[in-house]
């Protein structure tokens, strides 16, 4: 009986709900163990403490700061399953969320930060780079555009870093959603880059 072939372009689906659910459980023990204010981002010590360019995302301000951010996550989760978000749309994703973070040292008015929505934006850019890839999802990719686009010149962050909001009751850091969504869309976008060469290479090799 002969063997049906596997595909070479399988997506493994599952990868990206599997990071994203990491991401708030994850966040949910870090407020559960009350570490929040351990792990969060401060400008003058994360020099010495940089595991906090990771752990500042799980950290949150308020339980309502957590959940908004875990309501977000999980839209993102289904989007991205929907989008057949594979190995290297979740490489991007890994690979931004340290350099989101760290990123706001550019900013000097920054100088503290916790919560997933830096991360959540870098998602995004993510998404929308990996929807341009085909054309039956590039129209999802320029709403992803459009929001975000529409969110960050309402924010500003590169005159307003930072801006109080009376609906959160604390300053919300406006930097990590740009530096996030740049990032991100930038790590996708060297992912497929690198993806292009391997098939150009692998092409050349054929006889």
């Amino acid at each position: 009986m002969r063997m049906r072939p596997h595909s070479a372009h399988v997506h493994p689906d599952w990868l990206w709900a599997a990071a994203c659910a990491s991401f708030g459980l994850a966040s949910a023990a870090v407020w559960v163990f009350d570490l929040s204010g351990v792990l969060a981002w401060h400008a003058g010590t994360w020099d010495r403490q940089p595991w906090v360019i990771w752990s500042a995302s799980l950290a949150h301000l308020s339980g309502a700061h957590m959940v908004g951010n875990l309501a977000a996550l999980g839209v993102l989760a289904v989007l991205g399953t929907y989008l057949q978000a594979g190995r290297a749309a979740v490489a991007a994703w890994m690979l931004s969320w340290p350099l989101g973070t760290a990123a706001l040292w550019w900013w000097p008015e920054v100088t503290g930060y916790s919560g997933l929505s830096g991360l959540l934006c870098a998602a995004v850019g993510v998404l929308w780079r990996h929807a341009q890839r085909h054309p039956s999802t590039r129209p999802v990719g320029w709403v992803l555009l459009v929001t975000m686009a529409v969110k960050l010149l309402s924010e500003q962050a590169w005159t307003h870093p930072i801006g109080y909001d009376p609906n959160w009751g604390f300053n919300v850091v406006y930097a990590a959603h740009l530096t996030g969504f740049v990032i991100g869309a930038a790590c996708a976008q060297a992912a497929a880059w690198r993806a292009s060469r391997h098939r150009s290479v692998d092409h050349g090799r054929r006889p």
